[in-house]
């Protein structure tokens, strides 16, 4: 069944109102004509006419032609009247038109339509208004991404310079020693793996903008994913001094698209681990709402400013805007995170206050039955 089908159409209040003055106008009309015709029969009443006087040869005329003369006078009265109101709204019309052309290239000069018309001006006004913030942010999202692009462009030059002339020595000198020689190495693989992060974050940028998501749906153990994820990502939470403190309720099942989810996991603990002071705890919970589980994620980290925390899903935005930052992505792992969940039908949410940062997910259990 067709859930998309168009209302049937009423009138508008401007509609009404022009229907409403047009037929008074001419039920006013008809009982004016026939007030002044009631007038000038007395009139010509108090009169003594000769019989060769042109006005009584008309007026006798009009008597034998009572219902022609009446008809052709009410006809001329109604097209008049017509006429005048078929003009008014073709200039409403008019006035529309030439607003819409704001509405095509929207700019800060209000629209100004007649006072009949005030409901249709706040409306187009309303929406020039949304077209211009869309626009606007969507010129800053471009800046942001050709801004990143230069700065990633930038840091490539910086490790492969560094792998290069390591390898390098390594060629050019033999006789090196195995500890030399295993430090050079460390460094070239250290600038190596930075590299391909970088490399990475082109590829999100244009993922993100080429594609669009899909689900493949299957039904998994999620605890047991959980504690995967939480377990692969003990040797990076070590470099830092990191330690996890987790509560996963056991033997959650979910329908969602397993891949996407973890990604989705995936890009929340990175963002947590490079936000987290160092020696600190990264708590973690899911337990189940009904049809629903909720996953918590919560760190140690700097308070993130409210300007900042409403930012913090855009396309693009690093709250860490130090472009030679080593934790500064393409600023779209969070972006990328909520367009999964929304696309699970499922909510994630931020807050930031007492120096910790807190992410709140909330999936369905089954996807496709809300989808």
């Amino acid at each position: 069944m067709n859930n998309n089908k168009i209302p049937s159409s009423r009138r508008s209040q401007l509609s009404r109102q022009i229907l409403l003055q047009y037929l008074l106008a001419i039920f006013g009309a008809g009982i004016l004509f026939g007030l002044l015709v009631l007038l000038l029969w007395q009139v010509a009443q108090s009169f003594v006419w000769q019989p060769w006087d042109p006005v009584y040869q008309l007026l006798s005329w009009i008597k034998d032609n009572i219902v022609l003369t009446f008809a052709c006078v009410l006809a001329a009265i109604w097209l008049f009247i017509t006429y005048l109101f078929i003009n008014r709204p073709l200039r409403y019309l008019d006035q529309l038109i030439e607003a819409s052309k704001q509405l095509i290239v929207p700019n800060e000069q209000e629209i100004l339509l007649p006072k009949a018309m005030k409901p249709v001006q706040d409306e187009m006004n309303l929406i020039r208004e949304q077209a211009l913030r869309n626009a606007f942010a969507a010129r800053e999202a471009e800046q942001r991404k050709n801004d990143l692009i230069v700065y990633l462009a930038h840091d490539l030059k910086t490790p492969l310079t560094s792998v290069i002339g390591y390898l390098n020595l390594l060629q050019d000198e033999p006789q090196i020693s195995p500890e030399l020689r295993a430090r050079y190495t460390g460094i070239a693989l250290d600038k190596a793996l930075r590299l391909e992060d970088l490399i990475n974050d082109f590829f999100d940028i244009t993922r993100f903008n080429l594609t669009t998501l899909t689900l493949e749906p299957e039904r998994i153990n999620f605890s047991r994913m959980l504690e995967q994820i939480t377990f692969e990502f003990n040797p990076v939470l070590a470099e830092k001094g990191l330690e996890w403190e987790t509560v996963i309720q056991p033997d959650i099942s979910i329908l969602c698209d397993p891949d996407k989810i973890e990604r989705v996991l995936d890009n929340l603990i990175r963002n947590a681990i490079n936000y987290s002071y160092p020696d600190s705890k990264i708590f973690l919970s899911m337990y189940s709402l009904g049809e629903q589980v909720e996953i918590d994620l919560k760190n140690k980290g700097k308070t993130i400013p409210p300007e900042k925390l409403n930012r913090i899903f855009e396309q693009f935005y690093r709250i860490d805007s130090s472009r030679s930052s080593r934790t500064g992505g393409a600023g779209l792992g969070l972006a990328i995170a909520k367009e999964i969940v929304t696309l699970h039908s499922g909510t994630i949410r931020a807050t930031s206050e007492h120096e910790s940062i807190c992410f709140e997910v909330v999936l369905p259990k089954n996807c496709q039955k809300i989808v």
